[in-house]
């Protein structure tokens, strides 16, 4: 067995992938497994990754190779990479499109080269009563209604289907997207923007159409929708996680594309157009009468002529979306989101019923092109109160978590980080509505939360954006699709437990460009040696596999702690915090 010891990586038999942190290659190693594996655990020196079926199959998606990840492998292994990995590698790969889709009159086709394969499938007791009737070896007729569930029914057996059956053209929609945007400035495309237009358009061809593009929170997801809006030409329903986040989308439709008011419809619980171009929330959608089992609002997706859906921040897509979704495979379907991770484990459906990723930018990537803020992230840990250690002990497993996310020391630590952000615009985001309101009473600060009337939201969302409020204090109704690209400091107070999408979206909060270089930072204030402290261990997993690391801050290093303002600066920490993130002794 050869052994190279300046490589970061360990494959293990079972594709488990061990990353060193110290290591020189770790940034070329990392950057290299995110592409077709996911990563499952973050400690301060040792990262796990694994490479699952749906990590590969989202790689083969996208065009990468099997002998692509096999060479990556085997350039940063310590040692041999594992016959039975490669092996593993190459089937899984080589299991993607091996089914196909396809159109035949009326009918779908399923066929494949491989005849044994057919006849699995033919038996198979979830597979085969979806099959209408066997053509030949090698084929075999399908309802069109089934699309979605053959689909899911296939990935579930292991062999996803290439979808190559095309899609309903929907009603024609001419219009343009501007060169000048109505507010002044110029408007167009950037490179990374028009080449996820261009592989999801697939110049039309079935081979594109459904899918989810991955770009990091402020590179624009909702400028690369109009986008393949414009190559499309044709009515569309835009699905949002909010009424604020439609509205968004009707300014941005208005002020960068040549669309008209008469021609954008909102749908949410405020109003019912249905219009050309027609933006409705999850919430509305997934609406139901307490006691019942139907969905009232479902009926939208029949009440245009759609030829493109597409589902904003698709990895908050619920539940019963995904049933429709199954019986609309033949619209378009577009996937915007910054994280394909889901915490309920769904990230199959999404593959299946949306599509597969077609395209995914790092975000550290876009850093260094400049089109997302550089930013720091900190984690401040700060013990329980000598009077609330005896009190966490003895409270029962399922209140451990928000007795100590509540821990009233962290208010010291939110006075400390503030006052070394004098000229900064900063959002406190946390969970629990007491303790917000009771930060947003200690520093006179306005309070947003989802019982804020959508008016006075934006209201204070432009306040903020003019300067007029320089601190504002948000619960997790601003995780998602809020423009704020002054603010630059974020201060996490409390989460919903381990979830890593919300750590993505709240850092994407303060991820717009910034003016004069100006740097980012996102602190998390965590209670040590809790509950608090082992979901914030969870919930950065996500960044950290974007190359995000987190500096670890101690209560009694905060105080000599003076974070850096501009890019390449360095920082200034006391010597008693170790570059590691360590305590001292």
């Amino acid at each position: 067995m050869s052994f190279t010891p300046q490589n970061p990586l360990v494959i293990q038999s079972d594709k488990t992938v061990l990353l060193e942190v110290q290591n020189d290659l770790y940034a070329e190693a990392r950057d290299a497994l995110a592409r077709f594996a996911e990563l499952e655990k973050s400690p301060e020196y040792l990262h796990t990754y694994r490479i699952t079926p749906l990590s590969l199959w989202n790689a083969a998606a996208s065009g990468l190779a099997a002998e692509e990840i096999i060479a990556a492998l085997q350039q940063y292994a310590k040692y041999d990479v594992p016959s039975n990995v490669v092996i593993d590698i190459r089937d899984t790969i080589s299991r993607f499109g091996r089914l196909k889709l396809s159109k035949q009159d009326e009918h779908l086709l399923l066929s494949s080269e491989d005849a044994a394969l057919m006849e699995e499938i033919s038996r198979h007791k979830q597979i085969g009563p979806l099959l209408k009737e066997r053509v030949d070896a090698h084929s075999a007729l399908v309802d069109p209604a089934l699309r979605g569930h053959i689909k899911q029914a296939l990935i579930a057996f292991g062999f996803p289907a290439e979808d190559l059956a095309g899609y309903t053209d929907g009603a024609v929609l001419p219009f343009q997207l501007r060169a000048h945007t109505l507010t002044g400035h110029d408007f167009g495309l950037r490179p990374y923007q028009q080449e996820s237009v261009d592989v999801f358009h697939a110049g039309g061809t079935a081979r594109g159409g459904s899918g989810v593009i991955v770009l990091p929170c402020g590179a624009g997801k909702t400028i690369v929708g109009m986008g393949v809006m414009s190559a499309l030409q044709t009515h569309t329903l835009i699905l949002t996680p909010s009424t604020v986040a439609a509205r968004q989308w009707i300014d941005e439709l208005l002020d960068k594309t040549t669309l008209t008011e008469d021609q954008i419809g909102e749908y949410t619980g405020l109003s019912k157009q249905v219009r050309p171009v027609t933006i409705s929330t999850y919430q509305i959608i997934t609406y139901r009468k307490r006691g019942t089992s139907s969905y009232p609002h479902f009926a939208l997706f029949n009440q245009g002529n759609w030829g493109l859906i597409i589902y904003d921040e698709v990895h908050l897509l619920p539940a019963p979306v995904f049933r429709i979704t199954a019986d609309l495979q033949a619209r378009r379907r577009l996937g915007l989101t910054a994280t394909l991770v889901r915490e309920d484990r769904r990230e199959t459906d999404v593959f299946t019923l949306i599509g597969p990723k077609k395209h995914d930018i790092p975000w550290k990537a876009m850093e260094k092109q400049g089109w997302i803020a550089e930013a720091e992230c900190y984690e401040v840990r700060v013990p329980l109160r000598e009077e609330d250690r005896m009190e966490y002990a003895i409270t029962s497993e399922d209140l451990k978590y928000r007795f100590a996310a509540e821990n009233p020391r962290k208010f010291e630590m939110l006075d400390q980080v503030i006052a070394k952000h004098p000229e900064d615009n900063i959002l406190i985001i946390g969970m629990y509505l007491s303790q917000l309101s009771a930060v947003a009473e200690r520093y006179q600060a306005p309070l947003i939360t989802g019982e804020t009337p959508i008016v006075e939201r934006q209201k204070l969302f432009e306040r903020f954006r003019s300067g007029e409020v320089r601190l504002l204090v948000v619960s997790k109704v601003a995780n998602f699709a809020i423009d704020l690209p002054d603010a630059n400091v974020a201060i996490q107070i409390s989460g919903t437990f381990g979830s890593r999408q919300e750590e993505a979206q709240r850092l994407g909060r303060i991820l717009r460009p910034k003016r004069n270089g100006l740097l980012a930072h996102f602190y998390s204030i965590v209670t040590r040696d809790t509950r608090d402290q082992d979901f914030a261990a969870n919930r950065q997993m996500f960044l950290t596999e974007q190359g995000y690391r987190y500096n670890i801050i101690y209560d009694y290093e905060l105080p000599g702690f003076h974070p850096a303002t501009l890019s390449g600066q360095v920082r200034e920490i006391t010597p008693s915090l170790l570059e590691d993130g360590r305590a001292p002794a």
